[in-house]
């Protein structure tokens, strides 16, 4: 039995004053709301409303039953218009995985911007290489970077980031540079998070696993065990290009160079994503169209050395 059958249709007629208006208001005929209303009475077992050819009246009942249905239909309409909102405007909490260091210096200073736009949006960010579940523990986007497992979460590409194995130019004075990926097997790798290394040989994705001294899962750790020339390693552009371009780093097995590896978003499959996703989404997909903030940091790095230069 359906227990909500008749409330409406009885709220509306102590509201509108009559059955033909409430019938009015609810689009259906005076019948259906007379039918509708003794059914419920019935099922009440109670009598509801004093009906006269001039007016209705409450019972005592009534006015009970009537004070906690309205209520009921109010919030109802609250959470309708509500969800309606939600649909079109960010509001809520606003929940976020990203890797550590592309999270704390990429990602933090936009959600920071995007939640200034929208005051009724909050956020929570959570930087950590580890990857989480991000639908068990309650996130609505998760940043990405790599190549992406099949899963049956939704996955929009935000900018390309390419990987880079490279080495101090002290430690390619002292160990050489490696010329082809079996190389790898006579170099002291620095093993970040993922132990086996990306790379494209004779246009083929392929991986190499490689060994070292050195086991970390901080992408900041690896480069500055890297610039003391402590080893190979393999890192995102974002990481190293600065520091190639200042000659404080050397690439080497640029030949084998693996695809474009990428920066995704990622969220939960739903037909009616809400605006506060969606329309983040869209902020980071244009402001990486615009440019790359690492591109940024490379120009700026390239136009403070060529300062320093000058200053000679």
């Amino acid at each position: 039995m359906n227990r909500w059958s008749g409330v409406e249709e009885f709220v509306e007629v102590v509201n509108s004053g009559s059955f033909t208006a409430a019938a009015r208001k609810l689009g259906v005929s005076t019948s259906h709301v007379s039918r509708r209303i003794d059914a419920l009475e019935s099922r009440l077992s109670t009598r509801l409303l004093y009906r006269t050819t001039r007016q209705i009246t409450l019972t005592e009942v009534g006015k009970v039953y009537f004070e906690h249905c309205n209520s009921l239909i109010e919030e109802f309409c609250d959470a309708e218009a509500l969800v309606t909102q939600m649909q079109t405007e960010p509001l809520g909490l606003l929940k976020i995985t990203a890797p550590s260091i592309f999270g704390e210096k990429y990602i933090a200073p936009l959600a920071n911007e995007f939640i200034q736009a929208h005051p009724k949006l909050s956020v929570e960010l959570h930087f950590s290489n580890d990857i989480i579940d991000m639908v068990h523990d309650g996130y609505d986007l998760a940043i990405r970077t790599g190549m992406l497992k099949d899963s049956t979460l939704m996955a929009r590409r935000l900018a390309p980031r390419q990987l880079y194995v490279c080495a101090s130019p002290d430690y390619i004075k002292e160990f050489g540079e490696p010329k082809v990926l079996a190389d790898l097997a006579n170099h002291n790798c620095l093993v970040g998070s993922a132990e086996a290394w990306s790379f494209q040989d004779k246009g083929e994705a392929t991986q190499m696993k490689v060994k070292g001294r050195w086991h970390g899962n901080s992408g900041s750790a690896v480069l500055d065990a890297a610039l003391r020339g402590m080893g190979l390693a393999q890192l995102p552009d974002y990481y190293v290009r600065p520091k190639i371009q200042q000659g404080e780093l050397v690439e080497v097995l640029a030949d084998y160079k693996g695809p474009d590896s990428a920066v995704w978003a990622v969220y939960p499959f739903n037909r009616n994503l809400s605006a506060k996703v969606r329309l983040f989404v869209d902020f980071l997909s244009d402001h990486f169209d615009d440019h790359l903030p690492w591109d940024d940091e490379l120009m700026l790095e390239e136009m403070n050395h060529r300062q320093a230069s000058n200053d000679l």
